[in-house]
């Protein structure tokens, strides 16, 4: 595989780290939850970051983790969607198109949470779970799963996935469809 440095990675797909960042930032205000500082590009390690203080309660640590994946799945999906249709069905191939296509597939490579999101997602989950809270055992294996998609950044997991939400997604979308 090829071996991309991370600052080049974020150059290439700032918006996507931008969007991630501000996932974070919406749900800690949707949760109430005070934010210390935020910086949503910068080229080092981590490309972006939110600080805010614990949240009260598991739902909110929930939310505030996952928040990200949700976001820019769905936002890679809404701007990738017409675009693909303008290109692969009205054979429209034009430099917005691709732009476009461009953006959403950025946007859709950032949605998995970090290894530090999982990570307290997974403390936080142990705690709740020992509470029999639902959501808490529900997300123990959630938090598992953001390792092992971050462990898989080295293969472009989170590069395949951006594709396969914003352009193979369509593609299934419309095959049925028509």
């Amino acid at each position: 595989m090829l071996i991309i440095p991370g600052w080049l990675i974020a150059i290439a797909t700032f918006p996507g780290i931008i969007v991630h960042e501000a996932g974070h930032l919406l749900f800690c205000r949707l949760r109430n939850v005070a934010v210390l500082e935020v910086c949503f590009l910068r080229f080092a390690n981590p490309p972006g970051y939110v600080i805010h203080e614990r949240a009260k309660d598991f739902t909110s640590s929930f939310l505030i983790a996952i928040g990200p994946f949700l976001l820019n799945t769905v936002l890679c999906l809404v701007i990738c969607f017409p675009s693909f249709l303008r290109v692969r069905v009205f054979g429209l191939g034009d430099p917005m198109s691709y732009l476009l296509l461009w953006l959403g597939v950025s946007v859709g490579m950032h949605a998995f949470p970090s290894t530090q999101d999982a990570e307290i997602l997974r403390q936080e989950a142990a705690q709740a779970a020992r509470r029999l809270n639902v959501l808490a055992i529900i997300a123990y294996p959630v938090s598992l799963l953001i390792y092992f998609a971050n462990a898989l950044r080295f293969i472009w997991f989170d590069y395949f996935y951006g594709i396969a939400i914003g352009i193979l997604l369509p593609e299934i979308l419309l095959r049925n469809a028509l």
